[in-house]
């Protein structure tokens, strides 16, 4: 599995319609083959920071980066944001999907 969490310092004026603004790329790309979530949250720290967490089946990412809604998508974001994004990626050995979090022992 592809894990990726990338953080968006939205610029000020768009911080509230960001999820408007990036909703087609969003729909688009949770229609993809191989994407297993795509999913923005806000920072509760920073209003003008979102948080996508997204995964992909092994072998669904590349897809992704080559779409032309992805190619579109950067180019809609690219005069919203304050900076380039920070981006963690990586690859999960085995693993296809969310788990259970034991520590809280809830059934």
């Amino acid at each position: 599995m592809i894990f990726i969490v990338v953080k968006f310092q939205v610029k000020p004026e768009y911080a509230e319609s960001w999820p408007a603004l990036v909703e087609d790329f969003t729909r688009a790309t949770r229609d993809e083959p191989g994407n297993l979530w795509f999913e923005w949250s806000r920072s509760v720290e920073d209003p003008h920071t979102y948080v996508l967490t997204e995964a992909f089946q092994d072998g669904a990412g590349e897809a992704h980066v080559d779409s032309d809604h992805f190619r579109a998508a950067m180019e809609t974001m690219r005069p919203l944001v304050e900076r380039a994004p920070q981006i963690v990626s990586t690859v999960i050995e085995g693993a296809d999907g969310w788990s259970r979090m034991g520590e809280l022992g809830l059934d």
